[in-house]
């Protein structure tokens, strides 16, 4: 777990950097680096400046970073996160699920790390033991937007449309007034399945 006072600074990087909002993500990691060093948080201040190293796609220099930071405080399951993470971006998919689950150990309360692994088992092709993972994030994380548009991603993938057609619905409004950019690509992929729908229940008549 990280230190109490850095949690929504944390958070608020996460979001950025999900959004490709880059600038953004610079200056709440230099407020970061400035609060850390404020409050002599060496775990965070090592945290904040693999931020900075993974936004500039330094994977290998992030990953130092991250591995010092563990030594520092070593049930920061954000850490762990960030490394399996980076491995993906590297193309060093050998032992990630390990790294996601090692840092599940340390903090099972962290919705990011379910998120990630669910994911990344996607990704993978691991669909039905995706599912859970990114479940158990939005039992964490109810109003996790990403969450509910990955969980539409692999409903549509099995051929579950109206299953779909309701986590999408979720992720838009989990967005508000937030992401209009991201919002009108998910209604349009609703609005696809919508249409799909009714196609295939006309024929069924």
């Amino acid at each position: 777990m990280n230190h109490p006072l850095f949690t929504d600074l944390r958070r608020q990087v996460d979001e950025a950097i999900t959004f490709d909002d880059q600038p953004g993500a610079c200056r709440l990691i230099a407020e970061g680096l400035r609060l850390a060093g404020q409050q002599d948080c060496p775990g965070e201040i090592l945290y904040f400046r693999a931020q900075a190293e993974i936004i500039a796609g330094r994977f290998e220099a992030a990953i130092g970073l991250l591995e010092e930071a563990l030594l520092s405080n070593p049930t920061d399951g954000a850490a762990y996160n960030d490394i399996a993470l980076c491995r993906v971006e590297m193309g060093r998919l050998e032992g990630v699920l390990e790294i996601f689950d090692q840092g599940i150990a340390v903090e099972p309360d962290y919705a990011t790390i379910h998120h990630n692994k669910g994911w990344f088992l996607n990704k993978i092709g691991r669909l039905s033991e995706a599912l859970p993972c990114l479940r158990r994030a939005i039992a964490l994380e109810p109003l996790r937007a990403v969450t509910w548009e990955n969980i539409a991603d692999i409903y549509q993938a099995q051929g579950l449309l109206g299953e779909a057609v309701q986590a999408y619905r979720m992720a838009v409004l989990c967005l508000g007034g937030c992401g209009a950019g991201i919002k009108e690509q998910l209604k349009a992929e609703m609005e696809k399945l919508e249409k799909m729908l009714t196609i295939i229940k006309k024929e069924a008549v």
